[in-house]
C-alpha cells in the first residue's frame, strides 16, 4: 500500500508540471495545487494509504474549501474585467456578461482546455463512474485551481491567468453576442424605468436569396416607429433596431 502511495505522489508531481505549463504559472507552494486537484472522494483513500504518517494525514485536504474561495475570486475579477473592457455597457449587460463568463459551462470549457481532468485525484468510485469527464466536477476543480493561484501569488497573477484562460476565451466564443443579446433587454429596462410600455418589433421587409437573406425590422414605441435595423436573421435585425432606438432615447 505504501509503495502505491509513493507511486501516486511521483506521478502527481510530473502531472503538476504539465498543468503548470498550461496554466502559465509555477507554484511556489506546490501543496496548494495538490489540494486543488484532490476531490473529496480521494481524500479518505489517500489518508488510509498514509496511515503510518500522521503529519501527512493531517496535511491532506480536499479542494472543497478552495472551491468556495475560488468562486468569490472569480466573481470579483470577472466584474472588474467587464467594467474595464466594456465601459459603455449598462448594468444589465454587465450582469449578463458576468453570468456568462463565470457560469458552470464556461468553467467546464476552460477546465477541458487545460486538460484539468487528466490531473485530478479521484477516489476509486468516482474514477470508475467517469469523474474526470463530469462537467460539474471539472467546473468546481477549475474554481479550486483559481483559489490556489490566488493564495500562492495574489490577485494580479490570478487576474492575468483568468484573462488568458477564461475571460477572453469565453467572450470570443460568442463574439459580440453577449452585448448584442442584451440590446433588447437594455431597451426594455430603459422603457420600464420611465413607466412606458414594452417595445414592439415588426418585420418590415426582407431581401436577397434564400441562402443569404437580409431582414429589416422596425421597433415601435408608444405607437410610433422609433428605429430600424437589418440583419442576417430576424433576431439580429431586432437587436440592431433596439440598439438604434436606445441610442436615440438616451440622447433625447
Amino acid at each position: 500500500m505504501q509503495s502505491q502511495a509513493r507511486l501516486f505522489t511521483v506521478m502527481n508531481h510530473s502531472d503538476a508540471e504539465q498543468l503548470e505549463q498550461r496554466l502559465g504559472y509555477r507554484f511556489k507552494r506546490p501543496e496548494l495545487l495538490e489540494r486543488a486537484l484532490t476531490h473529496s472522494s480521494a481524500a479518505p483513500e489517500l489518508r488510509a494509504e498514509r496511515k503510518s504518517d500522521a503529519a501527512a494525514q493531517a496535511d491532506l485536504q480536499d479542494n472543497e474549501r478552495l472551491e468556495f474561495l475560488g468562486d468569490a475570486v472569480l466573481e470579483l475579477l470577472a466584474r472588474e474585467y467587464l467594467l474595464d473592457s466594456f465601459p459603455e455597457w449598462s448594468e444589465g449587460q454587465l450582469s449578463k456578461g458576468r453570468a456568462h463568463i463565470v457560469n458552470a459551462q464556461s468553467l467546464e470549457v476552460a477546465a477541458r482546455r487545460i486538460r484539468l481532468g487528466d490531473h485530478l485525484r479521484l477516489g476509486r468510485g468516482e474514477e470508475k463512474s467517469g469523474g474526470r469527464e463530469k462537467p460539474t466536477l471539472l467546473a468546481d476543480a477549475f474554481e479550486s485551481v483559481v483559489a490556489a493561484v490566488y493564495l500562492d501569488a495574489g490577485l494580479a497573477t490570478t487576474r492575468e491567468m483568468l484573462k488568458r484562460l477564461l475571460f477572453e476565451q469565453a467572450l470570443e466564443e460568442r463574439g459580440q453576442s453577449i452585448a448584442d443579446s442584451d440590446r433588447k433587454s437594455a431597451l426594455q429596462e430603459f422603457l420600464q424605468g420611465r413607466g412606458q410600455p414594452p417595445a414592439e418589433y415588426r418585420l418590415s421587409g426582407e431581401s436577397g436569396p434564400d441562402h443569404q437573406k437580409v431582414f429589416q425590422v422596425e421597433v415601435w414605441i408608444n405607437g410610433a416607429c422609433m428605429a430600424g435595423g437589418e440583419g442576417s436573421t430576424k433576431k439580429e435585425a431586432e437587436q440592431r433596431a433596439a440598439q438604434s432606438a436606445l441610442e436615440l432615447l438616451e440622447k433625447a
